[in-house]
């Protein structure tokens, strides 16, 4: 079936186009149709965790069934004030400089990014890889309350993005990003601490850690 997509804002600029035109197998999904943007245009694989998805005039999940002629649009966080904030679970890699573009303010003074990675050990004991499960909505809700209790505390702070990374996830890889931009860079590293600080405590996201001789659960989260 025929699908046409189109782009906005930064994505319309990596890709160097407005619009495409899709060849999808019949019962394809809005998660297909990304994976073919991205097959064309690989530039736009690092922003999938933000992305937002329409058909027509309504938002619509990434297993949402697109239907032959369907309109798919392919948006950026969208801007101005807290509206331009990210809350996200997701299975997809997690990207630094992605989740920089999304908090990025011409009024911010600094920008703060807190990246929690996979390391190979546990109290001396090696670690093969990390399993995570979430409750997803939950998850998603108390990350926004997070991040409006940062800006009521830090009034300076411009935009907020939250991603968790669920599934598993290898040795170096992100499971966590924070990206605060806020008017000074003291308000900045602030209110990101505070944001990871209260997050490892709240946001209902277990890990299950595999070692070469068992695995063990861990939650909420633990570790640094």
């Amino acid at each position: 079936m025929r699908v046409r997509v189109r782009l906005f804002a930064r994505y319309r600029e990596a890709a160097g186009r407005e619009r495409l035109e899709l060849e999808l197998p019949e019962g394809g999904t809005v998660e297909t149709a990304w994976s073919a943007v991205v097959d064309r245009h690989p530039e736009l694989g690092r922003y999938r965790p933000y992305t937002l998805f329409a058909v027509g005039h309504d938002y619509v999940s990434p297993e949402h069934p697109l239907r032959p002629d369907d309109e798919l649009s392919l948006f950026p966080p969208v801007s101005g004030g807290n509206g331009g904030d990210t809350y996200r679970v997701v299975d997809a890699p997690l990207s630094p400089d992605a989740i920089a573009a999304a908090v990025d303010d011409p009024g911010a003074g600094g920008i703060v990014i807190f990246s929690g990675v996979v390391r190979n050990e546990t109290g001396g004991r090696p670690v093969k890889f990390l399993e995570y499960e979430a409750h997803a909505p939950m998850a998603e809700a108390k990350m926004r309350e997070i991040g409006e209790a940062l800006r009521a505390r830090w009034p300076g702070v411009k935009r907020v993005a939250m991603l968790h990374r669920i599934g598993r996830l290898e040795i170096g890889e992100p499971s966590v990003l924070i990206a605060v931009s806020a008017g000074h860079r003291q308000e900045a590293f602030e209110a990101c601490r505070y944001a990871i600080d209260i997050l490892k405590r709240s946001v209902p996201v277990w890990k299950k850690e595999h070692f070469e001789d068992g695995e063990v659960w861990v939650g909420l989260q633990g570790g640094s």
